[in-house]
């Protein structure tokens, strides 16, 4: 079956992760996810993706971010691709592919979804039982969108900058945000569009998205049509 292609809008932000082969690790130390930074932050200006929030864990990534052309966000991975496949395998002395297929991007409706999967990416670390809270996990962008730390790659979305007048109001009001646990809808509802490749959003946003993109944005439903009475 021919491949669908990606999704695109101009300014539409779009979850993305990319796996490790097997659910092998991608990262074995520190000075690898340093390296990986430093080709994620080149590639991405080079291409125009503005990442807004990610999180580097031990066998995957996820990235939230808004490209600027259709080719944004693959030409960005291909480059970091590239880069960073051939420093691990020289450095581990191994062969072959890193990553696990294609990768997935989700495109998210922006309003109703980009700080609540700004917060379900950040709270990766806690989720997974390695920290009790998102400030203790280095390697991710809860630091500088909560405390302000500086981050290369951390570009703020509009979204973000209307929590508040100034920066220290916008990370005070996003530390508000993660006093409160992710609901199970929520988190049921990301994890089935990263899952299946479907747009993230209610049934209006998908009818604009299918209008704009001329593809599908949700499955068709399952069974035979129901036939109604004369």
């Amino acid at each position: 079956m021919a491949r669908l292609p990606r999704y695109f809008v101009e300014g539409q932000a779009q979850h993305i992760i990319q796996r490790g082969n097997n659910r092998e690790p991608i990262f074995a130390d520190d000075s690898d996810i340093h390296f990986y930074n430093e080709c994620l932050q080149e590639a991405a200006e080079q291409q125009g993706l503005a990442i807004h929030a990610y999180v580097l864990m031990t066998n995957h990534v996820h990235i939230l971010a808004t490209p600027d052309t259709t080719q944004s966000i693959s030409k960005t991975l291909q480059s970091l691709g590239r880069r960073y496949v051939q420093y691990f395998n020289q450095t581990y002395g191994r062969t072959g592919t890193l990553w696990e297929g294609r990768y997935r991007a989700t495109l998210i409706d922006s309003e109703r979804y980009l700080l609540t999967c700004m917060r379900y990416i950040e709270l990766n670390p806690v989720r997974a039982g390695m920290v009790k809270h998102p400030l203790d996990y280095p390697w991710s962008s809860y630091a500088a969108n909560a405390r302000g730390g500086e981050d290369k790659l951390v570009s703020p979305h509009s979204l973000y900058k209307r929590l508040g007048r100034n920066p220290q109001a916008r990370q005070g009001a996003y530390r508000q945000l993660f006093r409160a646990a992710l609901g199970k809808g929520e988190l049921d509802a990301i994890r089935e569009a990263t899952n299946t490749g479907w747009v993230l959003g209610n049934d209006r946003f998908r009818e604009k998205i299918e209008q704009l993109s001329g593809r599908r944005t949700a499955p068709k439903p399952r069974g035979r049509p129901q036939i109604l009475p004369c």
